[in-house]
């Protein structure tokens, strides 16, 4: 998936080639002639990009350049369509001239589709690997297998990288035109800057013996109080902060019904214009209706990406 079809999280050209994880004699001979992408969890899952590029391009090093890595730390992602193995390794960056730090919230949306894949899967499975170093069933330290896609207990017993299935739905009124609204809230949990307030759309993870859709429903209940129907699928996008899968949903609601926010959850809701929504893509002032000036998620989530549908009327 490529282009303004997809969420900016959900593109790749990797090829995963997972039959070679268990190889490791293939593996280790894959690293000798790597690319490998050298990222750090402890600067917020930051790496390289060269400064001069715009858009941004991930730096990738040779793995001689990277230097003497055991394999354990090499994390296999796949193969590029030239047949190049490219791993990644969770290491402090170098300082390498022409270069500067970025994570992926602040360039995803920018990077091409090769770069983005690159980076949403490095991150998502070394995220992975740090929470899950003592196994949950006997408490004993694990190990990397299968080129970081498994983790090994002391009693055998093996663990597959997980993923968190959330729910993130914009509810609109079903209406055309400019006057057409969505909902849209205020995160209670979200740090606050004086003078902006960010809204996004409804988001919430799916529970143990759910389905989205029951979800979707049972959160934007929750959060706003509202009843919503007619709920269509949109897209996906890896969202790995530490390790969730975003489903994108776009629902109907009655503007009329009451907005009753649960505080715990959302501190301000309230219905927005696609004429307003408009107005602040266009980097002008709205007010959130406490004199405060409305900003938008950040380019890189699935959120925006669902506002941009509506908005432009594919609902």
């Amino acid at each position: 998936m490529s282009g303004e079809t997809a969420p900016p999280l959900a593109r790749s050209t990797l090829d995963r080639a997972a039959h070679r994880r268990t190889d490791p004699q293939w593996l280790a001979q894959a690293w000798q002639r790597a690319r490998v992408l050298v990222l750090d969890s402890t600067r917020d899952g930051r790496a390289l990009v060269r400064a001069d590029a715009n858009p941004p391009v991930l730096v990738l090093r040779d793995a001689a350049e990277v230097g003497p890595t055991p394999q354990a730390y090499r994390l296999f992602l796949g193969v590029e369509p030239d047949g190049v193995p490219v791993f990644a390794v969770d290491a402090p960056l170098p300082e390498l001239p022409g270069t500067r730090e970025a994570n992926l919230r602040e360039i995803g949306h920018l990077l091409d589709d090769r770069d983005a894949g690159i980076f949403t899967t490095a991150l998502a499975l070394v995220n992975w690997h740090l929470g899950h170093g003592w196994s949950p069933r006997s408490g004993h330290r694990t190990e990397v297998d299968e080129g970081g896609w498994t983790r090994v207990g002391t009693d055998g017993h093996r663990m597959w990288p997980r993923t968190d299935p959330a729910m993130i739905v914009l509810v609109h009124d079903g209406v055309d035109g400019p006057d057409g609204r969505c909902l849209l809230g205020n995160n209670a949990t979200w740090p606050r800057t004086p003078g902006q307030r960010r809204f996004s759309c409804l988001a919430g993870y799916v529970e143990p013996g759910e389905s989205v859709e029951a979800a979707v429903l049972r959160e934007v209940r929750e959060e706003v109080g509202v009843g919503v129907g007619r709920i269509t699928y949109a897209g996906s996008q890896a969202w790995p902060f530490p390790g969730s899968l975003m489903l994108g949903y776009l629902a109907e609601a009655d503007p009329r019904e009451p907005v009753r926010v649960d505080p715990t959850e959302i501190a301000y809701a309230r219905w927005f214009t696609r004429r307003e929504i408009g107005a602040v893509l266009a980097g002008r002032a709205v007010d959130a209706g406490d004199g405060e000036r409305v900003i938008l998620p950040p380019p890189s989530s699935i959120a925006l990406f669902l506002i941009h549908r509506w908005l432009d009327g594919h609902c």
